[in-house]
């Protein structure tokens, strides 16, 4: 195995460097030999010679669409599940989470800017790994289920995704996926087919706030989170609340409708508190808006979830939606699964929870 040297750490997590590597053709897009269509998400950027996408890491070379991000690692760590965040997917158990670099979004408020805001040459020195690499890697750690795709976007490095999430299921290992869901329905459909399960990021249920604080819109998340829900692969979504941004009650009672009417009543939806980051500096959610609007949701969904509150009581636990006992507690990411069976049943009345384990 090549020896990884530390770079720098981002948000805690280790970012490794080693010596590039040749780049790697893409799949998903269109050539006319001098001109590509990039066929991957919404955006469809059509390039020159030597002109990179949004996303940054996927790039036209001789007319030919190349993927920067190919085997680069930002990060890689063994993660609580919870931290995803998933809830309600072999909770307790932890996972060997990957990330690389670039992202097709341009939240002016991103938490992993240092690796989704940049490109290959902005960390030229970034390690390169075979997708056989890190799938021995994840299979060797005790405990481990599999193969969370998180830190960045993952959609924008699919061709590497897809090599490891075929490796990791083969292996028979889980592969999770952590997304905002900015993704076409082809190859989100590919993705599918591998996906064990998705925790989709829908930061704000308004054209205008996409636009101007991811620079790209709404209607393709919707779409994704149709398509997940239908193929029947487990789904989790989550909602950063930012104040003076995406909290107007009408909005959110109109997000939660949508998502009631889209996901049925079992939607698991996390509420997370935001910090100031990158290029947003509005203050921090106070837990009062938290509060309210996790009430708000818990009208509609009986699994609504607080995060980055720190050990905040209230949308912590798992409560069984028939008999109301506590069947999942959790104090950081420390979860006590002693309230479910094997079967993911409630031990009091029997009632089934929608949790995978």
């Amino acid at each position: 195995m090549k020896r990884l040297l530390r770079l720098t750490s981002v948000k805690g997590l280790n970012i490794f460097t080693l010596h590039s590597c040749p780049m790697k053709e893409a799949q998903y897009y269109s050539s006319d030999g001098i001109r590509t269509e990039c066929l991957l998400c919404p955006h469809h950027c059509t390039l020159e010679p030597d002109d990179a996408g949004r996303c940054r890491v996927r790039r036209n070379v001789g007319g030919k669409m190349v993927t920067d991000a190919y085997g680069r690692i930002s990060a890689a760590h063994l993660d609580p599940i919870e931290k995803k965040p998933l809830y309600h997917f072999f909770p307790g158990r932890e996972i060997y989470s990957v990330g690389s670099i670039g992202c097709n979004l341009r939240c002016k408020f991103c938490q992993n800017c240092q690796i989704s805001q940049s490109s290959a040459d902005d960390l030229p020195l970034l390690a390169r790994r075979k997708p056989e690499e890190v799938v021995g890697e994840a299979r060797n750690l005790p405990g481990n289920i599999g193969l969370a795709y998180t830190y960045n976007e993952p959609g924008v490095w699919l061709e590497f995704l897809l090599d490891m999430a075929r490796g990791g299921r083969l292996a028979g290992m889980k592969n999770v996926v952590i997304s905002n869901g900015f993704l076409s329905s082809g190859p989100l459909g590919d993705l599918m087919k591998l996906t064990d399960a998705f925790n989709i990021d829908l930061k704000a249920f308004s054209e205008d706030f996409y636009r101007r604080l991811t620079f790209s819109s709404l209607e393709p998340v919707k779409d994704s989170i149709r398509q997940i829900h239908q193929a029947g692969v487990h789904l989790e979504i989550t909602h950063l609340l930012i104040p003076g941004l995406n909290d107007k009650e009408k909005e959110f009672e109109e997000m939660v409708s949508w998502l009631e009417s889209t996901l049925g009543e079992n939607c698991i939806l996390h509420l997370s508190k935001y910090f100031p980051n990158y290029r947003l500096n509005h203050p921090p959610t106070p837990l009062s808006t938290l509060l309210k609007f996790y009430h708000i949701a818990k009208k509609a969904f009986p699994f609504v979830y607080l995060g980055n509150v720190g050990y905040q009581q209230e949308g912590r636990d798992t409560h069984c939606s028939d008999c109301g006992q506590t069947v999942i507690r959790r104090s950081g990411y420390q979860t006590d699964t002693s309230g479910l069976n094997s079967e993911g049943k409630c031990v009091h009345c029997n009632h089934q929870i929608a949790v995978s384990a």
